[in-house]
């Protein structure tokens, strides 16, 4: 029997807190520290590997974090997800990402549909759909193949599928995989759909109009926006637009879209890149097989994290650690730093996945929690990170946990030898420095140039960025996210958030204001 508690009456999280703290200095210098890096490391899938030799902890820590997640029943919680049950307590709904990608436990239905049969159908149809459009089958009104998609959404219908595109242009470009060019609008701001629509041809664009309801209004905004554009350049909506929405959204049975493909209340924004939201636009941008593959990583990585074995589940574990950074050391950020320009979205759409989730100040039957949740996410690609905010994180005076993210090989074919070493050589061993500069420090009598070390990271190391490893990446982080908050016991799958925000602006344009509200439209001439 799964019980949901306050992570303040857990008493492993208790016990927790008394452990004597690493001295991560002395732990990562000399042979010390050369023994942590080999064994202090779990396989992942895809050939990834999630390394936390400069963490923190030790082996009493991470037998701690064991007790802690079996008093907290986080495997059982993650079997209750996948089986089906009601986890979203918010909106009183099933959590179902994972099934998108494979079927971990039992049949899972709803209103007498198999869910996962649902969306490996969805899947085929896109994917039909986007062979379609490479052979021509499907293409403009002059008989014209399409060469662009352009994905028009916000939130979570953006970031992820936006980050994926960009973590595989490269890869596909060289292995033979790239169709189609992708372009994403997603801000209300109108500057944002005219600078895409100046950059194509859009008679030979297709166009994903991405909203489950129906009803968004910065995504229909944007519709209006492409909408004319169409119709200048004398062009037909209905042959240039198709839908990704549910069933029973407006847009559904809608003559305006030359195809829809449905999704369902039970995935978030935030967890829909290996749903329609992101198998339609990769699969026009490289292929149904690529989305494939990029599937088959993910579920890989699923698998690993239902295993009770806290040593060989790499999301779990990384999760634990984060918990023990966050509530018991007390640290309030995290950055994500990937080594990898594939990866310069990455960042933007785990700070949605996880400050979006684990955001909270309520436990997940509303009832208010009297510890701190989830930390500050942000990050960008090194090296440019090096050249940016790197100095508050060396010595300023917070410290900032850091996970890293490398791969061994570039998406490159041929890279380019310079003063004896390549490109790629250069960003890995600028990776490798890091890190022991970080947890190692280095004394100076000149305070200025002192660095004190003990600023704690990890690494998720691979040999190449491609669909699998960037599917594995990301469910590990997904996954990642939903144990903390299990730990938590706060609701990782609603966003009451965002919605304060979305009201208040509706009754700005319906000039139904008052106070300050009123003041600041005027200030902003509305």
């Amino acid at each position: 029997m799964v019980s949901w508690n306050n992570l303040d009456t857990i008493k492993s999280y208790n016990d927790l807190e008394g452990i004597k703290h690493v001295n991560l200095v002395e732990a990562m210098s000399g042979e010390s520290g050369a023994k942590r890096v080999k064994e202090y490391s779990v396989p992942m899938a895809a050939g990834l590997a999630y390394n936390y030799a400069a963490k923190e902890v030790d082996d009493d820590i991470i037998n701690a974090l064991d007790a802690l997640a079996k008093e907290t029943q986080l495997i059982e919680k993650f079997e209750a997800l996948y089986n089906g049950e009601v986890i979203n307590t918010g909106e009183k709904r099933m959590v179902l990402h994972q099934l998108t990608r494979g079927q971990l436990g039992n049949k899972v239905e709803a209103d007498g549909v198999d869910k996962r049969e649902f969306y490996v159908k969805e899947q085929k149809r896109i994917a039909d759909f986007a062979n379609k459009v490479h052979s021509g089958e499907i293409a403009n009104a002059k008989g014209e193949k399409f060469t662009t998609v352009v994905q028009i959404g916000i939130g979570g219908s953006d970031l992820g599928p936006r980050a994926m595109y960009l973590a595989l242009e490269n890869w596909a470009h060289r292995t033979g995989n790239f169709k189609m060019e992708a372009k994403f609008i997603s801000n209300v701001d109108p500057d944002d759909a005219s600078a895409v629509l100046n950059s194509i041809d859009v008679a030979h664009s297709i166009f994903i109009l991405v909203s489950k309801s129906g009803t968004t209004l910065e995504t229909l905004t944007n519709e209006s926006f492409v909408t004319d554009a169409l119709k200048k350049a004398g062009l037909d909506q209905s042959k240039h637009m198709i839908a990704v929405t549910s069933e029973t959204s407006p847009l559904a049975k809608s003559e305006n879209y030359l195809e829809a493909f449905f999704m369902d209340d039970f995935i978030g924004g935030r967890y829909s890149s290996t749903s329609g939201v992101g198998g339609a636009v990769l699969s026009l941008a490289f292929g149904p097989d690529v989305f494939a593959q990029f599937l088959d990583g993910a579920a890989e990585e699923d698998k690993l994290s239902a295993n009770a074995d806290l040593k060989k589940n790499p999301a779990m574990l990384d999760a634990l650690i984060g918990v023990y950074e966050r509530n018991v050391l007390g640290y309030s950020s995290t950055a994500v730093l990937p080594y990898s320009q594939g990866l310069s979205r990455f960042p933007a759409h785990l700070q949605q996945l996880d400050m979006e989730s684990n955001g909270k100040s309520v436990n997940r039957f509303g009832e208010p929690i009297n510890y701190v949740t989830g930390p500050i996410i942000f990050g960008e690609p090194g090296t440019n990170g090096q050249h940016s905010f790197y100095q508050l994180l060396h010595q300023g005076t917070d410290i900032i946990p850091l996970q890293f993210i490398g791969f061994k090989n570039s998406q490159l074919q041929n890279d380019v030898d310079i003063q004896g070493s390549t490109s790629q050589q250069k960003l890995c061993a600028n990776v490798a420095a890091q890190i022991v500069a970080f947890a190692c420090g280095k004394t100076d009598d000149n305070l200025n140039k002192n660095f004190k070390g003990g600023r704690p990271s990890s690494i998720i190391v691979g040999d190449e960025l491609n669909p699998k490893s960037l599917g594995a990446l990301l469910a590990h982080f997904e996954n990642k996210v939903m144990f903390q908050g299990f730990v938590w016991n706060i609701n990782s799958f609603d966003q009451e958030g965002v919605q304060l925000g979305k009201v208040l602006a509706k009754r700005v344009l319906a000039h139904e204001t008052e106070g300050a509200l009123t003041e600041y439209a005027k200030l902003l001439n509305i």
